[in-house]
């Protein structure tokens, strides 16, 4: 996603110069939402974007992976020879976190790639017994999915909790239930100690039979080819761009998950490995290079996602640590709901489960800095933006 947007918004903002798009995998470039829905159900053959690349002058090399930086030669290195540049976007993203000693255990997958997504629909059309080992938004959905086409799921989390990275336990612990419900069992506080062929082994000693695991324990930035480069990054791993995506190097920018950045509106780094960051971030490197520097706009987005899961649509806008008031819309036993954070009185985040008109309010009040009385934004009957305090 990052990548492509970045070659189509230079295009639309009317960069005239040579445009190369460089992909490590031979297909062409798609959207990863549909991989843990309908590709992996077999709904859809693939998720291609519609994009006329020839049309627009954009230059494909498919199935070249770049190894290495030399910013002072103005150079790339891949297996099939180095590529000059004039200007370098680094839209490498992130690849999952793998368990170890499982790469040669069979029956072991990821759900990243859409060659990830083919090999594991023969084990959804196969309703084998699955083990997820991670209850974050890939476990969850993945969950989700392989209970529609009839598989026994059972996902396993280290965390007393589902979605223990991201959201706190006051909220998530409503989202338990969401399992149970769907017939899938979450076992919580579960260290995984061994995962061997047709089995998954707990740390308490619990066997886990398994056709089939899936992990999805998180992803870390793909920058390890940076190594070298001068290229800075941050002890997470990603780049360090700064408020325009520029790199410590010159001529070289960083876009999407591979890619943190400052944040005014937040007082912070931000590391956002969600699709709105990757469609967003692409207009404001391609107007740095069309514009320069005294021209282009800032990066200070609105963080924003969606994740369907357990026949839920769950909205997320903003970013909530510092927040100071937690504030309910609605039962969180219900079928919709949503939770403002407030700092200072200020939107600063917003959950919304079944509720897309609080997540649509919310987001423009959240860009705009609204202060909301408590009060009414705690009445569910009330709409967001007529809590908002004149």
């Amino acid at each position: 996603m990052a990548g492509v947007q970045t070659a189509v918004a230079l295009r639309e903002q009317g960069w005239k110069g040579r445009v190369t798009l460089l992909g490590a995998e031979p297909h062409q470039p798609y959207d990863r939402p549909p991989l843990s829905k309908a590709v992996l159900l077999g709904t859809a053959e693939g998720s291609a974007f519609e994009v006329d690349f020839p049309a627009l002058g954009i230059e494909l090399e498919l199935g070249r992976r770049v190894t290495a930086l030399r910013p002072g030669e103005h150079l790339v290195e891949t297996a099939e020879g180095p590529v000059a540049y004039d200007r370098l976007v680094i839209a490498t993203g992130a690849e999952p976190v793998t368990l170890p000693g499982t790469d040669a255990v069979p029956g072991v997958y990821l759900l990243r790639t859409l060659d990830d997504a083919e090999r594991l629909r023969p084990v959804l059309e196969g309703r084998r017994r699955v083990v997820v080992v991670g209850a974050g938004w890939i476990g969850a959905e993945f969950a989700t999915a392989a209970r529609e086409a009839g598989c026994a799921v059972t996902v396993v989390e280290a965390a007393d909790r589902p979605l223990a990275g991201a959201l706190p336990a006051e909220i998530a612990e409503h989202m338990t239930d969401w399992y149970a419900a769907s017939g899938t069992r979450l076992m919580t506080d579960a260290r995984v100690a061994a995962v061997e062929a047709g089995a998954v082994l707990l740390a308490d000693g619990t066997r886990l039979t398994a056709d089939a695991v899936l992990v999805g324990i998180g992803a870390r930035p793909t920058t390890a080819w940076l190594a070298g480069s001068g290229v800075e990054l941050c002890p997470d791993g990603s780049v360090r761009a700064d408020e325009r995506l520029r790199t410590s190097r010159p001529d070289v920018y960083a876009v999407g998950d591979c890619a943190s950045f400052p944040s005014t509106r937040y007082g912070e780094r931000l590391l956002i490995h969600h699709w709105d960051n990757a469609l967003q971030g692409p207009r404001t490197v391609a107007a740095d290079i069309v514009e320069g520097a005294a021209e282009g706009p800032i990066y200070d987005p609105v963080p924003y996602f969606w994740s369907e899961q357990f026949g839920r649509f769950v909205q997320y806008a903003g970013h909530h640590a510092g927040a100071d008031t937690l504030v309910w819309r609605g039962d969180p036993a219900g079928a919709s709901w949503s939770v403002c954070w407030l700092r200072g009185g200020e939107l600063v985040a917003l959950l919304a489960v079944g509720r897309p008109r609080d997540l649509a309010q919310g987001r423009k009040l959240i860009e705009r800095g609204a202060r909301l009385d408590p009060d009414r934004a705690a009445d569910p009957s009330v709409p967001l933006k007529a809590a908002v305090l004149r």
